[in-house]
């Protein structure tokens, strides 16, 4: 599933190409993705200007100019692809957005796990998710810990809960408890000043390393021109079970953790 540098790398990619423009035409080939796409959704998406285009969490937020915003959620392989001109449909193709350049955005979705819809300003918040923006100044050792406080539950199923921190998944959040030396199945509640500081600035390095890689490119993903991320080759632990850790040279291990694989090093991590 993209995650937040993912969904970062392809807002900075299609923002200079599309804020401005105003939508010429939508056609919606298959409404049928996870949440099915509104009957209304191409009107209310026709005839509006993109004002803004950015991330929250894991969703890319069009803001229009009648104060609404268009919501694309990726889901598992859900890709966008910006194309100069009309082009021939491929295989799940869903939504074709046209704008008033003649340039076409594909919304393509193998599962068909994603989300777009258009929501009023006073559901956002709910629409995007409650959890903190992971690079955010709010994002501290102090807030995470306070949110972490009495809660049951490890440090990596923690920073992968939306409604605690948004935008970060499994790849993501293995490669920061490997940058922090915590392991996965921690209590998150139990941590201490120190190792929150070290996660902090472990969610920074990870996601902003990420992010100027392009993201991470395993199976579906691609950014809005069809290119490949860079940053599984960067990878410390993730998808690395049975191979020698980068730092200490002791096999790395996986562990099923809040029902996903987990990776980490028995000897970098405590």
């Amino acid at each position: 599933m993209p995650e937040l540098p993912e969904v970062e790398t392809i807002a900075r990619g299609l923002a200079p190409h599309l804020v401005g423009r105003r939508v010429a035409a939508v056609e919606v080939r298959e409404r049928r993705l996870r949440e099915r796409v509104e009957a209304g959704f191409a009107a209310a998406l026709t005839g509006r200007c993109i004002t803004a285009l950015a991330r929250a969490g894991k969703t890319l937020v069009a803001s229009l100019d009648d104060g609404r915003s268009w919501l694309v959620h990726l889901g598992m392989t859900g890709r966008l692809t910006l194309h100069d001109g009309p082009t021939a449909p491929r295989p799940h193709d869903h939504v074709q957005v046209v704008f008033d350049d003649g340039r076409r955005l594909v919304y393509n979705d193998v599962r068909r796990f994603g989300r777009l819809l258009i929501v009023a300003p006073e559901a956002l918040a709910a629409a995007v998710g409650c959890g903190l923006e992971p690079l955010g100044p709010e994002a501290r050792p102090d807030v995470l810990a306070g949110r972490a406080r009495r809660r049951r539950l490890s440090i990596k199923a923690f920073l992968m809960d939306q409604r605690l921190v948004l935008g970060i998944g499994n790849i993501y959040a293995s490669e920061i408890l490997f940058h922090a030396g915590v392991r996965p199945r921690r209590q998150a509640g139990s941590l201490t000043r120190g190792e929150w500081g070290r996660i902090v600035a472990g969610i920074r390095a990870v996601l902003e390393d990420a992010i100027a890689c392009g993201g991470s490119s395993i199976s579906d993903y691609r950014d809005g021109f069809e290119r490949f991320g860079s940053y599984q080759l960067r990878h410390r632990v993730y998808d690395r079970a049975g191979d020698p850790c980068l730092a200490c040279g002791a096999r790395i291990r996986s562990a099923v953790i809040a029902g996903r694989s987990s990776y980490y090093c028995p000897a970098c991590q405590r």
